[in-house]
């Protein structure tokens, strides 16, 4: 056992799916914070309310396993049930055709876990305003490694826990520049670090910046709401219309749509992520800027 190792055995009482459950998590496949192992493991670094911390879990079919270094180990395997989604009700999803029923069933393990972590999730939100996700998760990727503490425990050396709030404050504007992140969102991230956003998760939307998406994306990761609708996004209006009766919606479009479901919007949205129609790909992608050659 590696020097200041915990552990923690957990029987989820239903079908568990770890990576459709927590691989909402990672912010791109370079995420310091985020990594899987060769075993089927998910890695995580977390600055918890006890310090920094890395738990990495494991299922054999049955058990979850889960291991945890650093200051914060002990909350991270406390923790680790409602990750997982301990809290989560699917059974509140009542089917009203056969489109939404057929998703359901091919989504039989997926839980909408929270990480109780407001501000790791708020962070990657507001870098991904209105940018392609290449764009953003480079930047939080130059970030996370630039001022991140080294992940504890037997873990590669490029892992890294994310910076607590206060240490956001203190990040040089040169330092931004170079994470190719433009003055709009540093501000944003600087101005939301004068509000403790642990103690206030249902207040978001008082910060300058941060709006219904940037609620809704924070929200659905940090404290597991199953209602959230990512009004603003590029893809998910379309998603939802094509999976839902076979055309593109807009915002007010999927709202109608999602009307019906009330209190599981959520739940819907990250469902038709994954198992919904996909539209046939046409004209060029979206151009990933680079401010730092300004």
């Amino acid at each position: 056992m590696a020097t200041g190792e915990r552990t923690r055995d957990w029987v989820p009482p239903w079908p568990l799916d770890i990576g459709a459950t927590v691989g909402m998590l990672r912010r791109g496949a370079g995420d310091p914070s985020f990594t899987y192992g060769r075993d089927g493991s998910v890695w995580r670094g977390v600055h918890t309310p006890d310090g920094p911390g890395t738990l990495t879990i494991r299922s054999d079919g049955t058990t979850i396993s889960g291991r945890a270094w650093g200051s914060g180990a002990e909350w991270l395997l406390d923790q680790m049930p409602d990750l997982l989604g301990a809290r989560d009700d699917p059974a509140a999803l009542t089917p009203r055709d056969p489109v939404v029923g057929e998703l359901v069933r091919r989504s039989e393990g997926l839980r909408i876990g929270r990480t109780d972590r407001v501000w790791e999730a708020l962070v990657p939100a507001i870098l991904e305003q209105k940018v392609v996700g290449a764009e953003a998760f480079r930047a939080w990727r130059y970030l996370v490694r630039r001022f991140g503490d080294p992940a504890p425990g037997p873990v590669p050396d490029t892992m890294r826990v994310p910076p607590p709030r206060e240490e956001w404050a203190r990040i040089p504007g040169w330092e931004w520049h170079r994470s190719g992140i433009e003055p709009v969102r540093m501000r944003t991230i600087r101005g939301a670090t004068a509000m403790d956003v642990e103690r206030h998760p249902d207040r978001l939307r008082m910060l300058r910046g941060v709006g219904r998406w940037t609620e809704a994306e924070t929200r659905s990761r940090a404290v597991g709401d199953p209602d959230v609708v990512n009004v603003g996004d590029y893809h998910i209006p379309t998603l939802v219309g094509l999976t839902l009766i076979g055309e593109p919606v807009d915002d007010d479009g999927m709202l109608e749509l999602l009307e019906p479901y009330a209190g599981q919007r959520q739940r819907i949205i990250r469902m038709v992520e994954r198992h919904g129609a996909r539209p046939e790909r046409r004209g060029p992608r979206m151009t990933v800027r680079d401010y730092r050659s300004f």
